[in-house]
Parts: C-alpha cells; sequence; structure tokens
C-alpha cells in the first residue's frame, strides 16, 4: 500500500489513482503541509501537488504493521525522508518525517483511513535541516 502511494506521487500525482487508495471517509493530515478530508478533496489536493512540486522522490525506512486479530485493520508507520523540487523558485528541498496511518479492508482491499505526517523538517537542500529546518515558517 506504502509503496504504491509513494509511486503514484513520484510518478507525477495521479490523482485518481491516488484517491482509489483511501476510503471515502477517509483523512490526509500532512501538518503545516495541509489537511483534507474525502475523496473530493483529495483529489484536489493531489492534483495541485504537481503545481507545488515539480519532482518529488519518497524513500520510506523503518515500517512497522500491526494488523488486528480479525485482519480487517491494521494500524503502520513508516519513516519518511524524501527529495523535491519546489516549483515556484525550482528549489531543491528534503523533507524528513513520519508517517502514521490507519488501513481498513473494504470490499476485499486495504484502504487508507487516515495518513498523517509528522514533519521533523523540510529544508532547502542547499542549506540543510541545522541552518533552515521548515521551509514554509
Amino acid at each position: 500500500m506504502k509503496a504504491r502511494y509513494c509511486d503514484l506521487c513520484d510518478g507525477g500525482y495521479d490523482a485518481e489513482a491516488i484517491v482509489k487508495l483511501f476510503t471515502a471517509d477517509s483523512c490526509w493530515d500532512g501538518g503545516d503541509l495541509g489537511r483534507v478530508a474525502g475523496h473530493e478533496a483529495l483529489h484536489r489536493f493531489f492534483s495541485g501537488m504537481p503545481r507545488t512540486m515539480s519532482f518529488a522522490l519518497h524513500h520510506i525506512t523503518n515500517s512497522a504493521v500491526q494488523v488486528s486479530e480479525d485482519a480487517t485493520r491494521a494500524s503502520a508507520r513508516w519513516y519518511l525522508l524524501q527529495t523535491a523540487t519546489l516549483r515556484r523558485d525550482n528549489r531543491a528541498v528534503v523533507l524528513a518525517g513520519r508517517y502514521d496511518d490507519e488501513l481498513v479492508i473494504q470490499d476485499g482491499e486495504w484502504k487508507f483511513k487516515q495518513m498523517a505526517i509528522k514533519t521533523w523538517f523540510f529544508s532547502p537542500w542547499d542549506e540543510g535541516w541545522a541552518k533552515t529546518p521548515q521551509v514554509f515558517s
């Protein structure tokens, strides 16, 4: 699930395909990056991402997934290190954080019910996180 999500983001943010990974009442919570709920809002958000980021490459590590005893729900966490290019000024950035996700089985498929990102830093590549921990501050 997470690999598919990252592939779709890194491949240009295919909003139609990304939305299909989420339940209709899902929430994507990126903290300072925004919070959207439901398919319509998710579609709008991800359709707009190519205007924000002209390039993105998600590196996901330290996965931990706990599936419920009845195998209908799961909680998961992943660490994120993302390199990207902000379109507005063609600026290379690096982002680090942690995804905390809730997944459910819906119509026989796993779907994201909630995806939350806690960002540790979102910094200009040339300055680094020690000098500029948050590009959006």
